[in-house]
């Protein structure tokens, strides 16, 4: 498939960051001719590896039109953080753990894991601000006043 495009249709963006620094890949898009929605566009995205030009990843992105590679390519590197927040309600507040059999019960639960979900993401962050703003004896205000 990467015969298909031509070297200088690659463009090399970030699908944002990672453990080690931001991700960086290699992006073409392909418009879609499917029938869409006013506003909107529909483009087949493709990302490649630096390391290996022969390992592809394809999305299907619906977006508003004029929305650059740039965007389209941030918000295919979402995938990970997405996952991840998924993994973390399963894991720590049961979103897994839902035997409703009526849509009534299974959106009950779901509104309370994502609300509880909300509420601890929220909580952590207040504590890392508060944290992380309070000096110690080693801050550079402190060690200027000596």
């Amino acid at each position: 498939m990467t015969e298909a495009f031509e070297d200088d249709q690659w463009v090399s963006l970030t699908a944002g960051e990672g453990s080690k620094g931001p991700r960086l890949y290699d992006w073409v898009r392909v418009p879609l001719g499917w029938e869409q929605d006013e506003g909107f566009e529909r483009w087949l995205l493709v990302r490649r590896s630096r390391r290996d030009p022969e390992a592809l990843a394809y999305f299907f992105a619906n977006a508003p039109q004029g929305t650059s590679l740039a965007e389209l390519a941030g918000a295919a590197g979402l995938r990970w953080t997405i996952e991840e927040c998924f993994l973390r309600a399963k894991d720590d507040l049961g979103l897994d753990h839902c035997e409703a059999r009526s849509w009534h019960g299974w959106h009950r639960h779901m509104s309370l894991v994502m609300a509880a979900a909300a509420f601890l993401v929220r909580l952590s962050a207040d504590q890392r601000r508060s944290a992380f703003g309070k000096r110690d004896k080693t801050s550079p205000e402190v060690l200027a006043a000596a």
